[in-house]
């Protein structure tokens, strides 16, 4: 027995050891490893060479936007749910730096992963297109399917190719919402509303099972500025008229049972594409256009390749020489500070300030892209665009896709609004909202009972009815909020209150009809805004700089890891990712914005409507 004990003790000993020797070497691996990506991170060549003749290839990732949010391990690698982004600067500097490099022969558009781009970001990019072509250099785009942003851009190119199994979606704007009343009545949830805004329509989808006449009637005129504005554009670079954009579109089943089916070749009668050519027949097209490179390729360079190329010359500026200030405001307003990718009111605050003080910058352009939030948070950045107006420097608002509510709270102390005659803004309106669950827990037996040393001690609290003092006072907040904006957007444009009040409303326009209206002042881009501002400063040599807070040693080594990881997955073929489930797109982001809000009054100036599809 002693024996038996004496070898199983062994045999442990033995078991153990060798578990602690594969320990030891597989930690010794894992540590190896992080250094191994650590050298390749730092010494991964950040700035490609450019193949003489190449051609380039704008190949975009993911949503593009005014401002990228940091994250690590965005999701290029791994395929996971995360969304991309690509900044819209970035690509108007890769497609004007590339018009003039003469190691670029053409362009090539690839955008199977472009994501959700607003109307007025995808019309920069197209005049960007439009002066690449000016000097002289093609453009082809290739293409196994396009959806209607995508068609936007691809309609720029000189040559327009599909898969011969492919197709286009032609499919108009709307504004689509899910509605809860009926749900929130079977959960007995009480949701007690303030607004001031006869199209203050945010927060029907609580209140009702449809959409009202009045927000019905109003969405749909700023979405047919918009459409449009696509038809004509879309119409006038391919050749054919605004109607046959409408056939196409309102009557596709019946055109497409006259080609048995075969959406590729309705395309192609209705002159959306040139040709239908597989793959392979456009990269031979392409290898005898530029020459072969690695792979058996054309030759070619990456739009994040030659985003690195230009990076030394994009980051040059003249010491001497005055600066036109640029501030990004993008995303939901909240109050206090807040990360890139959301406007904090303390945060933007203290960058105008920044630029207001430094003597160097002689005007700032101030660019909006924002559905609005906390009407605290934009005020608290209206009043130092306010100063800094005061202060005798400059201030332009350059519109994006969207500057509504309190993005338009912001804008309206400007010296000069811009905007995209497709630019979604106005919705000059307030509202709160807050729900209780006292009928919902009454019905599951629970009771809620108590004392206080004030009529107000239960104020907002959800297991309780809502408090009538408390009611009274939230309706004076806001009707004073919205008296407010009113008066704000009045002095800030100069109009009489009366005027102002029949475009307010909570109702929202597009750029074009907002600058008929005298809410905006000028139609035009980001650039067009930035040549105004330097106007007014007096400037006809000047440098436009980015006034934003320095990238920390975390976010620096964060955005390296990213490049790498991309240029990664992008060589392993794992830049697919999975598609968001359409509730998510079409709930999700609506709940997690309002879970998101903190105004500490419980005011909100925000549009949530004014995300189109």
């Amino acid at each position: 027995m002693l024996k038996f004990l004496s070898v199983i003790q062994r045999m442990v000993k033995f078991f153990w050891r060798g578990l602690s020797i594969l320990r030891q070497v597989l930690g010794n691996l894992i540590v190896v490893g992080l250094l191994a990506l650590i050298v390749l991170i730092v010494f991964y060549p950040s700035e490609p060479r450019v193949p003489d003749g190449a051609a380039l290839v704008l190949d975009f990732q993911g949503d593009i936007v005014e401002q990228e949010s940091e994250t690590l391990l965005s999701g290029q690698l791994f395929s996971s749910e995360h969304r991309s982004e690509t900044l819209l600067k970035n690509v108007i500097d890769v497609i004007d730096f590339a018009a003039h490099d003469k190691h670029i022969s053409m362009m090539v558009l690839d955008l199977k992963d472009l994501g959700r781009a607003g109307p007025s970001k995808l019309a920069e990019i197209g005049q960007a297109l439009k002066r690449f072509k000016a000097g002289g250099k093609k453009i082809i785009v290739a293409g196994n399917y396009y959806d209607q942003r995508q068609y936007y851009l691809a309609a720029h190119a000189d040559q327009v190719y599909l898969h011969p199994m492919g197709g286009v979606r032609l499919s108009g704007f709307g504004v689509y919402r899910q509605y809860f009343k009926s749900a929130l009545d079977k959960l007995l949830i009480q949701l007690h509303v303030f607004r001031v805004g006869t199209y203050k329509s945010a927060l029907e989808p609580f209140l009702r099972d449809d959409m009202s006449p009045d927000a019905r009637k109003a969405n749909l005129a700023w979405l047919e500025v918009l459409w449009q504005a696509y038809k004509k554009t879309v119409a006038d670079l391919r050749g054919v008229t605004p109607e046959d954009i409408d056939h196409y579109a309102n009557d596709f089943s019946g055109y497409l049972a006259r080609v048995n089916g075969d959406t590729a070749r309705m395309a192609l009668d209705f002159g959306l594409v040139d040709e239908l050519k597989t793959v392979d027949e456009v990269n031979e097209e392409l290898r005898a256009l530029v020459g072969e490179g690695a792979n058996n390729a054309f030759k070619q360079i990456h739009f994040d390749q030659y985003l690195q190329h230009i990076a030394p010359r994009r980051r040059q500026i003249h010491p001497g020489r005055p600066k036109v200030g640029v501030i990004v405001a993008r995303g939901i307003i909240l109050d206090g500070s807040q990360p890139k990718g959301k406007i904090g009111g303390d945060t933007l605050a203290d960058l105008i300030r920044q630029a207001r003080r430094n003597d160097k910058i002689r005007a700032l352009v101030v660019r909006i892209d924002s559905p609005g939030g906390s009407a605290l948070a934009a005020e608290t950045i209206r009043r130092e665009i306010e100063q800094t107006v005061a202060a005798g420097k400059p201030v332009v608002v350059s519109m994006g896709s969207v500057a509504a509510s309190g993005g338009y709270w912001i804008a309206a102390a400007a010296d000069e609004i811009w905007a995209s005659p497709t630019t979604i803004t106005g919705s000059i309106g307030i509202y709160s909202a807050f729900a209780t669950f006292e009928k919902s827990l009454d019905a599951l037996g629970i009771h809620n009972d108590g004392v206080g040393t004030t009529r107000t001690t239960d104020a907002f609290d959800p297991t309780r009815p809502l408090n009538p003092q408390v009611a009274d006072a939230m309706e004076q907040i806001i009707q004073n909020l919205y008296g407010r904006f009113i008066r704000i957007v009045a002095e800030g444009r100069s109009m009489p209150l009366e005027e102002v009040e029949k475009i307010a409303q909570g109702r929202v326009w597009a750029g074009k009809t907002a600058q008929q209206l005298g809410l905006v002042d000028q139609l035009g881009d980001l650039a067009d805004a930035l040549h105004s501002a330097a106007q007014m400063a007096g400037l006809k040599q000047y440098d436009v700089i980015y006034v934003k807070q320095p990238l920390t040693a975390r976010e620096k080594l964060i955005r390296r890891i990213n490049r790498f990881l991309s240029t990664v997955a992008a060589r392993l073929g794992t830049g697919s990712r999975i598609p968001l489930v359409r509730v998510y797109e079409d709930v999700g982001r609506e709940a997690w914005q309002v879970l998101e809000l903190n105004d500490p009054r419980g005011g909100y100036a925000l549009c949530l409507t004014c995300d189109i599809r």
